[in-house]
């Protein structure tokens, strides 16, 4: 079973800038997607930023520009850059692995979770 672990967050103003980190218990192989969504009070969980294995970036258009993600699979660890934080990033965010393993099919992992308050 593959455990993520997230930290990093905490509260900063607006303008500042949080650097997030998730480790995977072991090291991954093979084809796999990892990134981070978020969840404010109240609202739909989000995709933030997604890396494949292959280096493949995604973001929505709501962070393109301030936020960088990007992983280093010598150290099984994905990392969320965040700088220009605004109000409005404020969530939970949730660290997320895919993986599409040799003898079976495609499965999900979830962090539990770090806070990320931006201050007005």
């Amino acid at each position: 079973q593959v455990q993520l672990v997230e930290s990093g967050g905490g509260v900063v103003q607006a303008g500042g800038s949080l650097r997030l980190s998730c480790a995977t218990s072991g090291r991954l192989f093979g084809v796999n997607a990892m990134g981070w969504y978020r969840q404010a009070p109240g609202e739909q969980r989000e995709l933030v930023a997604m890396i494949t294995s292959g280096g493949s970036t995604n973001y929505p258009d709501s962070v393109k520009g301030r936020f960088t993600i990007s992983r280093d699979n010598a150290k099984n660890t994905v990392d969320l850059q965040m700088n220009s934080l605004k109000p409005e990033d404020t969530a939970v965010y949730i660290c997320y692995l895919k993986r599409f393993p040799v003898f079976s099919g495609a499965t999900e992992y979830w962090g539990q979770g770090t806070q990320v308050t931006v201050s007005s």
